[in-house]
């Protein structure tokens, strides 16, 4: 039996109204950056910005590279140049780590989740990133497409491998629809739609946005971007960056958010609820090797939520039975809605019934013959 601790959000339980209206325009909203391989950063420049406090950098893309490249020469070339790109990204991460601490700044990293399998992506994830106690760690769901990102069952896998492996959860990156679909079937996802939220939103206003299922507010707001950020205008320029980069904010102060950092639980349920267990394997297997550890769900006891979840499915399926009773090939015919319908059901059924003991060698329950023989002998 795991230990019951709820794990928390660390954020204010509630964010102020203001927080979900331009709240980057407030002095005492902290900001935090995220960047890719490609972004430029002059860092004495950055520095100067003192709202800025954390820094969050892209660390692994989908499966690792292979070590050994296979194929034709073309194919050969191409795998030799995807892998000197990671290293090349991953001597850059670990550079940018460096100064981003010597700053003072928190540092954070993400993966951008690809399709493929999810343990081998979160054990890329944090052989790249290696992260500490005190580094964020975030999984970058682009959209709600499993041919081109991560499925949303694959990363539930994949946060759960996180914490099995680092003990602390990742906060979940993405976008308004995808949020909003992870919200409204949050019974199949209970880790993402628990997770931090680090949200996507380019508008100014996101007030009609929350709450969004077990999401009242959001860890951190991406709020500009190169899609609403170029040389003329801008929600937010940070000194010694790109118009390119991304800029995010959080619904509290400076302070408030070094004490939130990294995140790293759950919203409001304890962990052992949400947890699998290993499958024992033989050991004459085990010493062959070669064994995939397969894991098993631990039954969850139903939150509050959960069942108030079930009783509205089971109201939305009542309405739409009454509905079919009313409408189609049945509307006129049972003016009184279900109960008139149910009882012409069984009145037909009745009369099935009553049909079948009538006509000769037919047993009307068990819906079958009676040989000649036997029903002579009756």
């Amino acid at each position: 039996m795991f230990a019951a601790a709820a794990i928390a959000f660390a954020a204010p339980s509630a964010a102020l109204a203001s927080d979900f209206s331009e709240p980057w325009k407030r002095d005492d909203r902290a900001l935090v950056i995220d960047a890719y391989e490609y972004n430029s950063i002059d860092w004495a420049e950055l520095a100067t910005d003192k709202r800025i406090v954390g820094f969050i950098n892209k660390a692994s893309d989908g499966l690792p590279p292979p070590y050994a490249c296979k194929g034709d020469e073309t194919e050969v070339r191409l795998c030799r140049a995807l892998f000197r790109r990671h290293a090349v990204a991953k001597e850059l991460f670990q550079t940018r780590r460096t100064v981003a601490r010597a700053l003072g700044l928190e540092w954070g990293a993400y993966h951008l989740a690809r399709p493929g399998n999810p343990i081998e992506q979160a054990n890329n994830f944090i052989d790249f990133a290696r992260p500490g106690p005190d580094d964020l760690m975030a999984l970058d769901i682009e959209d709600n497409n499993p041919e081109k990102w991560m499925s949303l069952a694959d990363a539930e896998e994949f946060v759960r491998h996180v914490h099995r492996r680092v003990g602390r959860f990742p906060v979940l990156y993405t976008n308004g629809s995808t949020a909003q679909h992870i919200a409204d079937h949050r019974h199949l996802y209970p880790l993402l739609s628990r997770l931090p939220l680090w949200y996507a939103r380019y508008k100014p206003e996101i007030d009609m946005h929350f709450p969004k299922g077990n999401w009242q507010s959001y860890a951190l707001w991406q709020f500009a971007t190169q899609a609403n950020c170029n040389a003329r205008r801008c929600p937010y320029r940070v000194p010694g960056t790109p118009t390119d980069i991304d800029v995010n904010v959080a619904a509290m102060t400076a302070e408030e958010l070094r004490t939130a950092w990294p995140f790293g639980g759950l919203i409001g349920v304890p962990v052992d609820m949400l947890f699998r267990v290993p499958v024992p394997v033989a050991r004459a297997d085990a010493l062959e090797g070669e064994v995939t550890i397969a894991y098993a769900d631990v039954a969850q006891l139903p939150t509050f939520s959960m069942l108030a979840e079930a009783a509205g499915e089971g109201w939305r399926r009542m309405r739409y039975g009454w509905a079919v009773a009313m409408s189609g090939p049945y509307k006129g015919r049972y003016r009184h809605g279900m109960a008139e319908y149910a009882a012409g059901k069984l009145e037909a059924f009745r009369q099935m019934v009553a049909d079948a003991e009538s006509a000769a060698g037919i047993d009307p329950i068990a819906t079958g013959s009676i040989p000649a023989a036997d029903s002579a002998k009756d």
